[in-house]
């Protein structure tokens, strides 16, 4: 099975005017509500210091998408994310929609030129080598936006960072890709799918490893993988995307699979085909700034049609869409053995 690709994409371009947003839109996160998807997504101007910001797009069919405002609606304001805030993914609790975003201290581009400031000895790992952390932001009106800080350690390269979006047992559920948490200590050779535990969406503790990497079974994944989108909870278990890198520049390839996780306990895997659902084939998928990548972030489900958000090639948005019934039944035709 693959997604279907929409006729029109991409759904949104930079944007012409307004230097923030200029070079690139991408990688937006997504949450349907009272009749509406709210897009955050990451843009960026072509400039220098290439320091990346959150814009927000809003639908009423989940297709056709207008800017909300010609300013970025968060800005990177505190140290551990004043290089830039990337990939948003959306979940609600209560009355709050929480966002779990990449960031880093000083904007990529800066550091590979070593222009970023010099820190002591006794600074964190993560300023010293600027690693990407993840920040939580929470929000009632995707306007006003109250930062909680960064959620992951700073002694590690962590991201793609996965929300679910009600509690499991009592407690909240989180999904991460920890880069250094390889070798025989961590059970994986490559960059791997991690889960954790907490009592609090600040402060996260107790770790499993639900999918370590190589496996030589699935070679669109060869690389690293990573969580995509927040789950979507289905009687068969929770629906989870995720992608796969395979190979190395010029030649690497960005693909999106899919699994199903158990409802009670989301640590086993109940399915996962082997078969990716979406890969680069268009132009602007295959050329930008970066080459061939779809990058999904956000998903919406809106009466029985799936939708789900990419970034294409880190410069444009997309999105593929599939009857739901459709994907849990692709997603549950490879039962794992235990």
């Amino acid at each position: 099975m693959k997604l279907k690709k929409y006729a029109d994409n991409p759904i949104l371009k930079p944007a012409k005017e307004g230097n923030w947003e200029r070079h690139a839109v991408c990688n937006p996160g997504a949450y349907y509500d009272k009749g509406k998807v709210y897009m955050l997504y990451r843009a960026s101007a072509e400039t220098d210091i290439y320091r990346i910001y959150m814009g927000l797009a809003i639908s009423e069919d989940g297709l056709h998408f207008k800017r909300a405002s010609n300013k970025p609606i968060y800005t990177p304001t505190y140290l551990f994310e004043a290089g830039g805030v990337e990939d948003p993914r959306i979940v609600k609790f209560g009355g709050y929609y929480y966002i779990t975003y990449a960031c880093r201290a000083v904007p990529y581009t800066m550091f590979v030129m070593g222009k970023g400031p010099e820190y002591s000895e006794n600074a964190p790992k993560s300023l010293k080598e600027n690693l990407t952390r993840t920040g939580l932001l929470r929000t009632k009106d995707f306007r006003n936006f109250e930062c909680l800080g960064a959620i992951s350690r700073d002694d590690v390269d962590d991201r793609d960072v996965v929300i679910f979006p009600e509690k499991i047992k009592g407690k909240y559920v989180m999904l991460h890709r920890p880069a250094e948490w390889i070798g025989p200590k961590y059970g994986c050779a490559k960059p791997s799918i991690w889960m954790t535990f907490s009592n609090s969406l600040t402060r996260w503790g107790e770790k499993s490893l639900i999918l370590a990497q190589p496996d030589p079974e699935i070679p669109w994944q060869e690389k690293k993988i990573g969580a995509s989108t927040p789950p979507i909870k289905t009687k068969y278990g929770w629906l989870l995307m995720y992608h796969g890198v395979e190979g190395d520049k010029p030649g690497r390839y960005y693909r999106q699979g899919v699994m199903m996780l158990d409802l009670k306990d989301p640590r086993k895997i109940v399915s996962r085909p082997r078969d990716f659902i979406l890969e680069p084939t268009e132009p602007f998928e295959k050329e930008g700034v970066e080459e061939n990548v779809v990058f999904a972030v956000g998903n919406v489900v809106i009466g029985k049609e799936y939708f789900c958000y990419y970034g294409g090639a880190d410069k444009v948005i997309c999105a593929a869409t599939a009857k739901l019934q459709d994907l849990v039944d692709f997603a549950m035709s490879a039962p794992v053995k235990r």
